[in-house]
Parts: structure tokens; sequence; C-alpha cells
């Protein structure tokens, strides 16, 4: 991390833990009055299997509240990805009760306290990595693949997370004896895939502790091996993982040059994400071909409108946290 990075005024939190939650909608209700009360934003997802979130404030609210959650006895050991900010990177907070914080839906769920890959730190991953006997397999969707990935790794024909067990079924049932190699965003979506994969008869089913993000800010490997960058559902959409090489991997929808930045498509009736440069952004008006382009409802100019206002917006929040952050208190 940079020092401009660490003088940044907002933080962004990444988080989840496995654990029995009696009431999840009383605790998402009592939960999304604290982080309102306090001024954080974000999403967080609430379950009888735990808690899975993550959350935007300046660095005292950030701060305030991990102190808050792992002052709850279930949440105590619960490990924070930090990421620097200039700003929110979520326009409001949510906290919803779910019947998973992970949409499986497996015919035998799994339960992580009880089967789950084996967990590898930074430095053994990498080490694993560079073996030739190995499968790797991104745990992600393949959008989030498309602009960012480990060397090597297995792209998976999914869009969502549910649709992995019959990928893993009809593409590596014949490899159970492989030594597997998995990684996903944060961590979250290896636990219970690894535990899938062990029940499937999996033999030698490996994860990356802590997920990409953690990889990202290792001294040691300094996110080597990561080509292109980590796909995050917040408003900056991408960041930044290899520390050694910011290679850029994907192209850009509408010309092909290197381009690694998602656009929504402004035809509302589309709303197709994409890779665009900046230069197609403003000549294709953010619209994924010529008949959205053309579409009497297209956005461009009103998402632009918006965008200046939203901008304006993060500035003034900006300019009070650092103010607050060097007032006397």
């Amino acid at each position: 991390m940079t020092e401009q990075q660490e003088k940044q005024p907002y933080r962004v939190l990444l988080f989840y833990k496995y654990v029995h939650i009696d009431n999840p909608e009383e605790f998402a209700a009592e939960h999304l009055a604290w982080c309102k009360e306090n001024g954080l934003r974000g999403r967080v997802l609430i379950a009888k299997e735990g808690l899975n979130g993550t959350v935007s404030g300046t660095v005292a609210q950030t701060e305030a509240y991990m102190k808050q959650l792992t002052s709850d006895p279930r949440f105590s050991d619960v490990e924070f990805k930090i990421d620097p900010a200039e700003h929110h990177v979520f326009r409001k907070m949510f906290v919803r009760a779910r019947k998973e914080i992970v949409t499986w839906r497996l015919e035998d769920d799994v339960d992580p306290s009880q089967v789950t890959g084996r967990h590898l730190k930074p430095k053994e991953w990498k080490e694993a990595l560079e073996r030739d006997d190995v499968i790797v397999i991104d745990g992600r969707n393949d959008y989030e693949y498309d602009i960012g990935h480990f060397k090597g790794a297995l792209r998976p024909e999914v869009k969502t997370t549910k649709e992995f067990p019959e990928w893993v079924r009809q593409n590596l049932a014949e490899h159970k004896d492989k030594k597997i190699l998995m990684y996903c965003t944060g961590g979250i979506r290896c636990e219970k895939f690894s535990g899938f994969m062990l029940q499937e008869g999996f033999q030698d089913v490996n994860q990356l502790e802590g997920g990409i993000i953690k990889y990202s800010k290792d001294p040691e490997v300094q996110g080597d091996l990561f080509e292109g960058k980590c796909y995050v559902f917040d408003e900056r959409i991408a960041v930044p993982i290899n520390q050694k090489e910011d290679k850029v991997i994907a192209h850009c929808h509408h010309c092909g040059k290197p381009e690694d930045r998602y656009v929504n498509c402004a035809n509302p009736f589309c709303h197709l994400q994409h890779v665009c440069c900046e230069e197609c952004e403003v000549t294709h008006r953010r619209s994924c071909s010529d008949e959205c382009r053309e579409h009497p409802a297209n956005r461009y100019d009103l998402d632009n409108e918006i965008l200046r206002k939203r901008e304006e917006e993060y500035r003034l929040e900006k300019e009070q946290a650092l103010h607050s952050e060097h007032s006397p208190s």
C-alpha cells in the first residue's frame, strides 16, 4: 500500500463468518439501525449460518464498525480485509436476512465448520500454483474471471454460484485424484465450494485463505501470478492486485484495445455489463450496440448528469472527513 493510499479518508471492509445466528431477521434489523446511525454504507447478508458483508465509511466509522461487530462473541475472530478509498463506494446501507449468505442451494448442504478444503496461506498458494500437477479453479463467475484471474486458472462457464455443482460434474468428474486449488474474491465462496467437492469425492481440495484480496496485500507474494484486476461488487468495479506487474488482460468490447473497466449499457432495457475504454464510452454513448445507443430510453446523458452530482457529493464528503480527522477531539 502506497503512502497516498494510507492517507485516504475512507475505507472499505470485506468480511464474513460462518456461525449460527438464532434470529437472522431480528439481528438484521438491529444491525441495519446501528450502521445507519453510524454512517456506514454497504451490503450485509444475515442467515442462520452466519453473515457476509462489505461496508464503506470513514476511517473512524470503519474502526467503530469493527469494534462493534467483534464485541459480539460470535464474531470476535472475524477477519477484515481493508482497502483505502477516497470516498464511500456504496450509495446506501442494506442489511438483509437470507436463507444463505452465499446462494448455493446445494442438494446436500455443506457446513464449513464441519467440512471444507485445506486453507493455504499466500506463500503456500503461490508455491502450489507453480506446480504442474494441479487444477486451478476460479470460484467466481465468468465475467469476474474475464478482467482478472490467476495464471492457469480454469474459466468457469457460470453466471451464478449455484451453477457450479453442475459445471464441476460436467468438467471435472474424471479428475478427482488431482490436487485442486480454488480461489474467490475474499474466501467465502470457497468455504462451501471446497466442501461440496470433498463430498463429491475429490481427494485433495485446497483454497486460498482470505481470497484474492488478502493475497494482494501479503508483503511477500505481493499479488504475484495474478493477471488483470479483481472484480468487486461496489462502485469501484475493479481493483488492482499484482503489485509487481499491473497487466491488462481484457479488451474493449468495441475497439478491441486492452482495457479492464466495466460499464453498464445505458439502455435500461439491456443494462449489459461490458468492458469499454473511455473513448468508446463517449463514441458509443456507453451502449453495447448500435441498437442500444439509438434506443429512445438511452440514459447516457441523464446518467452522466447523475454522476457529476454524485462526484460533487463525494468531494464534499471527503472534505468533511478530512476536516473531522484533523480537528481536535
